[in-house]
This record gives C-alpha cells, sequence and structure tokens, in this order.
C-alpha cells in the first residue's frame, strides 16, 4: 500500500506527514543516478544534424576531460554538461549546473553553468552573434578552467575519435550522485 500524507493543503501537514515525506524523498533521492543515466541513454535518440549523438558527444567530452587528467568531479561535468539537452534546450547548462549542484564542488557547477556561453566563441559569429561573449567572465577565478572545458566540448563532435563507452563511466555517476547531497565534505552548503 503506498504511503501518503494526511493533508490537502500544506498548511495543513502534521509533523508525521513530514517525516514521511522526508523519508520518501530520501527514498526517491537514492534512485538518482540510474535516472540521470536513462537520461543520457536518451541523447543517444535526441537531437540530430551533428555526425555523431548527443550521447557520444557527452561521452567523447567526458572522455577528453578523463584523457586530460582532469578530477571525477570534472569528468561527470564534462559526460553531464549536455544532460539537460531535452528539456531545457535554450538552458540546458543550467539544467544540468543544477542536476550537479549538490554533489560537486562550485567550481564544477559554474563551469558546466557557463559552458554554453563561453561555447559561442567558436560558432556565434557564423550567425551574427558576438564569439567574444565569454569575456564578460574574463578575470573570475574558473574562466580559464571553463575555456579548457569548452575545448574538451568542442572538439567532441569526431565519429573517429576513440571514444569511452558508457559503462566506463557509470561507477562514476553513481559514486558521486550517491553522495549525501551539499555534504560539506566536497561543497558548501547553500553554494
Amino acid at each position: 500500500m503506498t504511503r501518503v500524507v494526511s493533508f490537502r493543503h500544506m498548511a495543513d501537514g502534521t509533523r508525521e506527514d513530514y517525516l514521511l515525506l522526508e523519508e520518501l524523498e530520501r527514498e526517491f533521492a537514492a534512485g538518482l543516478p540510474e535516472r540521470v543515466l536513462a537520461a543520457l541513454r536518451r541523447l543517444d535518440h535526441s537531437f540530430e544534424g551533428y555526425r555523431i549523438t548527443r550521447l557520444v558527444h557527452s561521452l567523447q567530452t567526458a572522455t577528453r576531460a578523463e584523457a586530460a587528467g582532469a578530477d571525477e568531479e570534472l569528468v561527470l561535468g564534462a559526460l553531464l554538461h549536455d544532460v539537460g539537452d531535452e528539456l531545457a534546450p535554450f538552458n540546458h547548462a543550467e539544467l544540468a549546473a543544477g542536476i550537479l549542484r549538490p554533489y560537486v564542488r562550485p567550481e564544477v557547477t559554474w563551469i558546466v553553468e557557463q559552458h554554453g556561453l563561453f561555447q559561442t566563441y567558436h560558432y556565434a559569429h557564423h550567425l551574427g552573434g558576438d564569439r567574444h561573449q565569454r569575456e564578460r567572465h574574463k578575470g573570475h577565478p574558473w574562466y580559464d578552467a571553463c575555456v579548457a572545458f569548452c575545448e574538451w566540448d568542442q572538439a567532441s563532435f569526431d565519429p573517429d575519435y576513440p571514444t569511452r563507452p558508457l559503462a566506463h563511466f557509470e561507477p562514476l555517476v553513481r559514486r558521486i550522485l550517491s553522495r549525501e547531497a551539499y555534504d560539506p565534505r566536497w561543497i558548501a552548503p547553500g553554494t
């Protein structure tokens, strides 16, 4: 039998109701890694037009990050940077950063959140836009790291690149996204 709260309006909830919801939320949150992996798999049948699928692009970006010696949080950021493409095509970077924020250091979240803007350096001029939009962040402590991240990203549309499979990254996804959210060992609360 499904356990449910007694209220129809949150203001009428009891302590027992909110303890139940807290317990159910913890149980649901434990499934996050598998839901994220499923979202990545859906990218294999997503937006077309590139020479590779969005999943392969994500895998290539993570493979490049790993090959460059990035730590596991940044590799995860590279893997998930476009996971929001299906649900938030016009602000996918913010969605991906929102998924990562409770589990990784603020630098990784900032890089993932800004990568869409930084990436315009490689194409905006072809569409009549300003390719130097990223310069508004010049002087930011993570500016150079985001530029480097976008080099991995922009180069990851190559059907001939030796790309690691999703199975290679699955333990990383499960390990990091199973952390306690906002644990101060890896992230300051509220950042």
